[in-house]
């Protein structure tokens, strides 16, 4: 649903200042990919308990950015953001498969934990740096080779099989290859390196659901290796991953949202995302998908929207409603649901559509009732909201702000300790200017 974005709640802030925009560097967050099917492997579910952290940039702002300006998380923008994407690199070594899944990033989760789920917005991070965890393979070379020339000699047969216009051949291949790809990152540095992965893309247009499904499943195990990124886009996979969004079956759909996320780590690939027209399919998935479809769309959105430009588009294309509404505990994403808000918030139609969808009372609630994280994401969001138009808030005060903020700003995180200060005394300031005009 296209959000209406001039009425008496219209911003009249147009643009968001330089010195608060997240820096494009930032967009090295990893992200992962909730793995609850078997064939995600483990570090799909490794990569999904990364979390999605819309406050983790602004401990990195220049002393002259003023406290009042919000951040947005792990790889994400805001007023009072800036950071620097910070994440470790993955050691693999040549004779351990399993060594992706294993990170040494230091970081801290929302007080509930999802495991083999997507990354929570608002899940995972470290206190001192922004941290999506990177379980792309870094530091294997680019001709890495799998564990034994037998599986050498292995993929390039299934790659000839991929070729072959036998639908089940074909499906006989993909299924194979993603057994080969789900735990071991050498195999998936090999299975590029042998060209697969124009053929997997290819198959992602296959009218056998099965086969696309499988298909998409591979191109993301293996791209979670960075040149692999890289391979997987010049292949014009994008395109053919925006296809699956809108015609593959359930699990297909969630895999191909987790592949868009893994690819945007990629700065150049954000941008290209974003301007395919992978938004609207990804907004409908968020809003129309099942529950793992949901929450990949949810992290693949927030990651797109570092990007400055794509913060228009994902509210174009209506994300605001759904994402107020995946607020409700009962949906089970108030903390991916509310990091991403706090990013659209930091522009004038990300306000605008917060208040027209009833977002406001939503928010002043998880900051009463939230987890940790969320109340922090939630306070960033009130923050830009009320120091950037006295209507916006007049609603947050009308909503009883007053008393879980005075409650965060004693016990909440330093960071959202800090959001809810600069917001009790921007209060104290209105209030006070309120008197001198009344005399």
């Amino acid at each position: 649903m296209d959000l209406l974005y001039h009425t008496e709640f219209e911003d009249t802030d147009d643009s968001e200042s330089d010195a608060f925009r997240l820096p494009l560097a930032a967009t090295e967050a990893n992200k992962s990919i909730c793995n609850e099917t078997i064939d995600r492997g483990e570090a799909l579910k490794q990569l999904r308990k990364d979390g999605l952290h819309a406050s983790d940039y602004e401990q990195h702002l220049p002393s002259s950015c003023s406290t009042s300006d919000i951040g947005t998380g792990t790889s994400s923008s805001s007023n009072h953001l800036e950071a620097v994407a910070k994440h470790k690199k993955e050691q693999v070594s040549s004779n351990s498969s399993a060594s992706e899944t294993t990170r040494n990033d230091q970081m801290s989760t929302p007080s509930k934990v999802e495991p083999n789920r997507l990354p929570r917005l608002g899940g995972v991070r470290s206190r001192s740096q922004l941290v999506w965890r990177q379980l792309s393979d870094k530091a294997a070379p680019a001709d890495a080779r799998s564990d034994s020339p037998g599986v050498d000699v292995k993929i390039r047969s299934l790659i000839e099989d991929l070729k072959n216009e036998s639908t089940e051949l074909q499906r006989a291949a993909t299924g194979e290859l993603l057994v080969l790809s789900r735990h071991n990152m050498e195999n998936r540095i090999a299975i590029a390196n042998h060209g697969a992965i124009p053929f997997l893309v290819s198959l992602l247009y296959s009218t056998d659901l099965t086969m696309q499904e499988n298909a998409v499943t591979v191109l993301l195990n293996l791209s979670l290796n960075d040149n692999n990124k890289i391979a997987i886009a010049s292949a014009n996979a994008i395109e053919a991953l925006i296809h699956v969004l809108e015609t593959g079956n359930p699990e297909a759909k969630a895999n191909s949202a987790a592949t868009l996320f893994s690819l945007s780590v990629n700065e150049e690939n954000k941008a290209r995302i974003g301007r395919s027209g992978a938004i609207k399919p990804l907004v409908d998935l968020l809003e129309y998908g099942n529950a793992q479809g949901k929450k990949d769309a949810a992290t693949a959105l927030f990651n797109l929207s570092i990007f400055h430009e794509n913060k228009a588009r994902i509210i174009e294309a209506g994300a605001v409603k759904p994402l107020v509404e995946l607020m409700d505990p009962a949906a089970g994403m108030v903390d991916k649901a509310v990091a991403v808000l706090s990013i659209l918030a930091t522009v004038p139609e990300g306000r605008n559509g917060i208040a027209q969808t009833g977002g406001i009372p939503v928010l002043v609630e998880v900051v009463e009732l939230g987890s940790a994280r969320a109340k922090e994401n939630a306070a960033a969001a009130l923050l830009q909201l009320c120091t950037n138009h006295s209507k916006f808030c007049s609603l947050v005060l009308q909503e009883g702000a007053m008393p879980p903020l005075v409650a965060l700003s004693q016990s909440g995180t330093a960071r959202a300790r800090e959001k809810a200060q600069v917001l009790l005394s921007y209060f104290r300031n209105q209030r006070q200017v309120g008197k001198v005009i009344r005399r």
